[in-house]
């Protein structure tokens, strides 16, 4: 069984939502699968600072996060790797398939000279935040959020 991690594709679109929508929080957030994740999916894939990646397993999608690669000004210009939805398959949960998403996370973030990974993760998922530090992320500042 080899995982491999690579960027989504359209076939893929479908499995994204359902493994994204899978949690109380978010299936409110993403909907059920249709028209406007379609034109999300073109919009990220169409930008060269976005990437959808997926894990494959044995040929089945499990995993999915979105890197956005971010150039700044502070931090004497240095650029940063966004991480969000970062989701794996419930059944496939606690077999560090996480942790190896977010280790191929970083290390995309540093092939394109990202001196800082950062995310945010819902007030809601106490055990998204143990993982999180786990890996070595601070909870190093507040996020603020305003619908548009």
């Amino acid at each position: 069984m080899e995982m491999i991690f690579r960027e989504a594709e359209r076939d893929d679109l479908e499995r994204v939502v359902e493994l994204i929508a899978d949690d109380a929080v978010a299936a409110r957030r993403t909907g059920s699968y249709g028209e406007p994740h379609i034109r999300g999916f073109e919009a990220v894939t169409a930008s060269p600072d976005n990437e959808l990646i997926v894990a494959e397993l044995d040929g089945e999608v499990i995993g999915v996060m979105q890197l956005t690669f971010i150039p700044g000004i502070s931090r004497n210009g240095a650029s940063r790797l966004l991480v969000e939805a970062v989701r794996v398959d419930r059944a496939l949960r606690g077999q560090g398939i996480g942790r190896r998403l977010m280790d191929h996370a970083h290390e995309r973030g540093r092939a394109r000279g990202c001196a800082l990974a950062q995310l945010t993760s819902d007030k809601q998922r106490p055990e998204a935040h143990r993982f999180y530090r786990s890996l070595g992320y601070e909870q190093s500042h507040e996020g603020f959020k305003l619908p548009l």
